[in-house]
């Protein structure tokens, strides 16, 4: 098998995606270890640039007893090539079959990757479904943020790991030491954060209550082909207390919880000695929010100014603060900022719990082009609930006025506007509403492009299809696996990529399969049973009601 793949790797786009042995990658000798494999349902650049996939490579490969590699979804030409051949998917770190692994842990992030999962254990030669794997097959699960709905997929995994997992991955190997599938899977269901198709009924999510306490990889792997980020990070917190209604991350990964500074600082220190990287990124979901955000970026900007490392501060909140904070400790200045008021009217911001102002905005944007950034990108929701045209317009209006103050300060302001269609998530006060057809996407998506029609905003946006099949599957039941399958039949691969998606398949493989996936998009009533119900994001359906209001 290794000569065919030594063959092969000359003949494919960016053989580097396979070939492993980068810097800081481990390899062990195979014995009688549990072997792991590690799956991303993408690229290797995108794999590669996701924290959950160092975390658990980093805890998994501190164990005598465990043996952790990875494999990421091939690209067309390396699939083509894996059939010609007649080859396995294979892993990096040893280039074994997948189907020689113990356990096959996938990252789920988004849904789009969902055929990629199909394809990858199709390639790996493993029983899509868990009801026809038999003993020897290895046990595949799943995580992530799109597992908080799995159920369009649940049929492909035998265990699902709800919320966080530094914690439980460490007893999820002990359970899957037993001897036969049966008491394995029995041992599995009495963890907690675990679902067991099966044997559990219900799943509480599971959360870390010390983030300083639980293993951090501060000698990442260093990719060979450059990732989507390209830099050594340090997350600071997790959580958000700001309580956006459309914004699943913030309400699944409640409480908010601190990484201790001392923590952070011996972390930075590590990761950065370690790795060589050029950018140190301080990441959360509102970093700004960290109670010693300030005491914490400007002793690692004075740590490391002589070894010319950059302290970026993304995901900051939109404030004079953090726009001035960021600037006086990055040693590289960005050439642009981003910035997400997610409305154009300040009705619609405040209906959606987005706690930003105009007046807020404004003084970010002055702050922003007074240290001499050209460029802003504005972030905007289209599709949200109680919706107007005059909301739609004031989009235009917004980045009109933005402009205006970059023009105060330079002749060469650049403003983009993104315009991404909403989908209600679920375990989000927004769970229950309505998500807009295509043709209303494209309808709003020309409202605000010909309302702005000015040379230097750029006005850009998600494609419409694209979001419409998010929706579908972020809400949907068990009745879309067979979906997926077919859309895999018919072709569907890496969806997530503009050169790939074919949005006719989708549509034929609704059609064979006799369902209408406009019904997915339709506003539930409170009172009915939703598909995700037996999952407890740790916040309650009374709670999420009552945000509603």
């Amino acid at each position: 098998m290794r000569e065919l793949i030594e063959a092969i790797l000359p003949t494919v786009l960016r053989p580097s995606r396979y070939i492993g042995n980068e810097i800081n990658a481990v390899h062990k000798e195979w014995h009688d270890q549990l072997k792991v494999a590690i799956a991303y349902p993408d690229l290797y650049e995108i794999g590669m640039s996701n924290l959950a996939v160092q975390i658990l490579y980093h805890i998994l490969n501190a164990r005598a007893d465990v043996i952790a590699e990875r494999v990421f979804a091939p690209w067309g030409d390396m699939e083509a090539a894996l059939t010609a051949n007649r080859l396995p998917l294979f892993t990096l770190e040893s280039w074994k079959p997948l189907n020689e692994f113990n356990l096959i842990g996938f990252s789920l992030g988004y849904e789009l990757n969902y055929t990629n999962v199909v394809n990858m254990l199709k390639l790996g030669r493993i029983p899509l479904h868990r009801t026809e794997r038999e003993e020897t097959d290895p046990l595949i699960f799943a995580g992530g943020p799109s597992l908080f709905n799995p159920e369009p997929v649940i049929d492909l995994f035998d265990f699902i790991v709800i919320g966080e997992a530094e914690e439980a991955i460490v007893e999820i190997i002990e359970a899957a030491k037993q001897t036969t599938r049966k008491e394995k899977l029995e041992a599995l269901s009495k963890i907690e954060g675990v679902f067991v198709p099966g044997h559990s009924v219900t799943v509480t999510k599971r959360h870390i209550k010390d983030l300083s306490s639980v293993p951090y990889p501060t000698q990442p792997i260093i990719p060979f082909t450059e990732p989507v980020h390209d830099r050594a990070v340090i997350e600071i917190m997790r959580g958000c207390k700001w309580g956006c209604k459309f914004c699943q991350a913030g309400w699944t990964t409640r409480p908010v919880r601190e990484k201790k500074l001392e923590t952070l600082i011996d972390q930075a220190e590590e990761i950065v000695k370690k790795t060589g990287y050029e950018e140190l990124s301080l990441i959360s979901l509102s970093s700004s929010d960290h109670s010693k955000i300030e005491e914490l970026a400007k002793e690692l900007a004075t740590r490391n100014e002589k070894r010319r490392v950059n302290i970026a501060l993304p995901s900051m909140r939109t404030n004079s603060f953090s726009v001035k904070l960021a600037h006086e400790v990055a040693r590289v200045r960005s050439s642009s900022i981003t910035i997400a008021p997610e409305t154009g009217s300040q009705r619609l911001r405040d209906y959606i719990g987005k706690k930003m102002t105009e007046e807020n905005i404004m003084e970010s944007v002055q702050a922003v082009f007074a240290s001499g950034i050209e460029a802003v990108k504005l972030y905007f929701m289209i599709g949200l609930p109680t919706e107007t045209e005059e909301d739609l317009l004031e989009i235009g209006q917004l980045a009109r006025k933005i402009f205006e103050v970059g023009r105060c300060h330079t002749r060469r302001v650049r403003v983009t506007v993104n315009l991404s269609t909403f989908i209600p998530k679920p375990h989000t006060p927004f769970q229950w509403e309505r998500q807009i057809t295509i043709n209303e996407t494209l309808q709003k998506q020309r409202l605000i492009k010909e309302s702005i029609r000015q040379k230097f905003i750029d006005v850009r946006w998600h494609q419409a299809e694209a979001s419409f099949l998010e929706g579908v599957f972020s809400r949907g039941d068990a009745r879309l696996l067979p979906v997926i399958e077919k859309a895999w039949e018919l072709g569907a691969r890496l969806d997530a990529w503009s050169e790939f998606f074919d949005f006719d398949r989708w549509l034929k493989a609704f059609a064979d399969c006799g369902i209408d996936p406009t019904d997915y998009l339709r506003q539930r009533s409170k009172d009915e049973p939703l598909p995700w119900d037996y999952i407890d994001s740790g916040v309650s359906k009374e709670q999420l009601i009552a945000s509603t209001n």
